[in-house]
């Protein structure tokens, strides 16, 4: 039987579940109005616009006797539905899927793991249950409960599963917001999900920060040669091939914390520029790579994977027979005017159709071919958002968190391992100055906010599979654990403050 709190968490995750809002979508953009009309019983509701967007995101505050508030947190946007088959009309839907993915998995006998879940009665599917509004049901839940002297702002975000916009247009609106409605922000959650494919040991987590990620280019320029004659020339694909080598898990780019790890690079494109066949090698190909952090800044994941990518062709070399200088994207723009380069940044900033690292491939092809250099080489670069590494820095608020959920069985982690909106709205460590510089597209295709510097946790549901048609929600943490830990640690800090 579900307590009070637990039913309403229960019932707000499912009735925000059934509204579509696949992330670019028209469904999405409806999404604000909608959101803002369910939480008009709290005593402030508004919606804010993204520049450039028909997104927006809501906000709700619930005042208390006390201007020390806390910011409970979430996006609304989920990924696609495609994957889910036949059953893609009940993908939000999460009761009505239940019984027809059952019958799907007894069918086929795929995924013993997720039958025995969803056969357990623990665990609920439906797209963006997990992922995750459910964590904003459990916000919404605690908030509506809660009757203490803080004030309490609840902000739904648009966009994180794409280039999360919806973050990076409130992060800097904070602290308006706070001296308009009188508020003294002391902690912002965030009510992300976690993914535990165990007993849910490592999902009932409080979690201190959030990784960082960069995504790493490189531009390979090599010199094109008759197949006949290889020698002659140096196989840009083949360049390419030992920058991925050297890079796919590299040690050197794999941070720990104490027993966190950062997972190592992993190549997500790797593709030569010819657009036919013929028997010419390839001219120039283009590679990147998800990198994650902990504590590193930008320019010490640039230095990386400078020496890895010099390392890669030295090794080139001695095959190819000629050198293959490895260079920065910054280097190789300061040979270009950068009146040229913003005019031909701006344009690619308008095509809709691109994604940032494909807009960031063309803008450095285009200053390449402007620079006067030649082949064999490599710029490395940046190709896309930069997400920042945070985390919590004051001791004494860690304490009060972790005291105020330990009854509840929670336990500590330093880094969500996910990349999150967490970035935007926590303390973060070192500058990005290197990151813009070698970025070709930062400031045209993308702006990013200095980080909003608020003591910043996530805590939210967990569950298994997210971005697949077996995403599923472990519902007894979800609804009976999760909105009275978020009650614990509120009427902890208004103790404590």
């Amino acid at each position: 039987m579900r307590n009070d709190i637990a039913s309403r968490a229960w019932d707000i995750a499912l009735a925000l579940t059934s509204w579509p809002s696949v992330t670019g979508s028209a469904d999405e953009a409806a999404v604000a109005s909608k959101l803002a009309a369910y939480l008009a019983h709290f005593d402030a509701v508004w919606t804010t616009p993204i520049a450039q967007d028909p997104r927006r995101n809501v906000f709700a505050l619930k005042r208390g006797r006390s201007s020390r508030t806390i910011v409970l947190t979430g996006h609304f946007d989920v990924v696609p539905v495609e994957d889910y088959g036949a059953l893609k009309p009940l993908a939000f839907e999460a009761e009505r899927l239940l019984p027809e993915i059952i019958a799907r998995l007894r069918a086929t006998g795929e995924n013993p793991l997720a039958l025995a879940d969803f056969e357990s009665g623990d665990f609920l599917p439906g797209r963006g249950l997990l992922d995750m509004k459910a964590g904003l049901a459990a916000g919404i839940a605690a908030m509506e409960t809660y009757a203490g002297d803080l004030s309490l702002l609840f902000i739904g975000v648009a966009d994180e599963e794409d280039r999360s916009a919806g973050a990076r247009a409130v992060a800097p609106l904070l602290p308006e917001i706070e001296q308009q409605h009188g508020l003294d922000i002391a902690l912002i959650i965030n009510l992300d999900a976690i993914s535990d494919q165990g007993d849910g040991t490592a999902g009932r987590v409080v979690a201190l920060g959030s990784i960082g990620k960069q995504l790493l280019t490189a531009f390979v320029v090599g010199k094109e040669a008759h197949a006949c004659y290889p020698q002659d020339g140096a196989n840009a694909a083949y360049l390419g091939a030992e920058l991925l080598t050297e890079f796919e898990l590299a040690a050197e780019l794999a941070e720990t914390s104490g027993t966190e790890i950062a997972a190592p690079p992993t190549a997500l494109h790797a593709k030569d520029l010819k657009s036919g066949y013929n028997v010419t090698t390839p001219a120039q190909s283009w590679l990147y790579w998800n990198t994650l952090q902990h504590r590193r800044s930008a320019a010490e994941v640039f230095d990386i994977a400078l020496m890895l990518a010099r390392r890669a062709m030295a090794r080139a070399a001695r095959k190819v027979g000629r050198d293959i200088p490895v260079m920065s994207y910054a280097e190789l723009a300061a040979r270009v005017p950068a009146s040229v380069i913003a005019a031909k940044a701006q344009e690619l900033a308008g095509r809709n159709d691109l994604d940032l690292p494909e807009r960031a491939k063309l803008l450095t092809a285009h200053v390449w071919g402007l620079s006067g250099l030649s082949g064999p080489a490599v710029v490395m670069g940046f190709g896309s958002i930069p997400y920042p590494a945070v985390t919590l820095t004051d001791g004494l608020l860690e304490d009060a968190i972790m005291a105020a959920v330990a009854p509840l069985g929670l336990s500590r982690l330093s880094y969500f391992p996910g990349i999150s909106d967490m970035s935007f709205f926590g303390e973060a460590s070192g500058d990005l100055s290197v990151a813009a510089a070698n970025t070709p597209v930062w400031g045209t295709s993308f702006s990013m906010p200095a980080p909003a510097g608020y003591p910043c946790i996530n805590i939210g549901p967990w569950g298994r599979d997210y971005h697949h048609w077996l995403e599923r929600l472990h519902a007894p943490f979800a609804f009976e654990i999760l909105p009275r830990a978020l009650l614990a640690v509120i009427e902890g800090l208004s103790k404590s403050g």
